[in-house]
């Protein structure tokens, strides 16, 4: 039966493979992209229509609205409930402003 150790260094040089056949796939994909790219003179636009390339990193909800959750009696103002809360809202019990 192999050992705890064994079977841990087993599964270090498994990552150490997996990583290295990821790095070689992802160049060889790079390449095949770039290769295209200038074949056919795409553009930035072209290959990313949605604009995603300049928002790298935000998710498919960036920048969506959302309703207000909370409402102030007073002044008819409104908060999502995201974020640092208005003046108006206080920080114990606000059920008394849930809209």
């Amino acid at each position: 039966m192999i050992s705890y150790k064994e079977l841990l260094k087993q599964r270090e040089a498994l990552e150490q493979q997996i990583n290295e056949a990821r790095q070689r796939e992802v160049a060889d994909a790079l390449a095949q992209v770039r290769s295209l790219v200038a074949e056919f003179g795409l553009t930035e636009q072209e290959v990313f229509p949605s604009g995603r390339a300049s928002t790298r990193g935000r998710g498919p909800m960036a920048g969506s609205k959302v309703p207000p959750k909370y409402r102030d009696p007073v002044t008819g103002k409104t908060w999502t409930g995201r974020g640092k809360p208005p003046n108006w809202m206080p920080k114990e019990n606000r059920e008394q402003f849930l809209i």
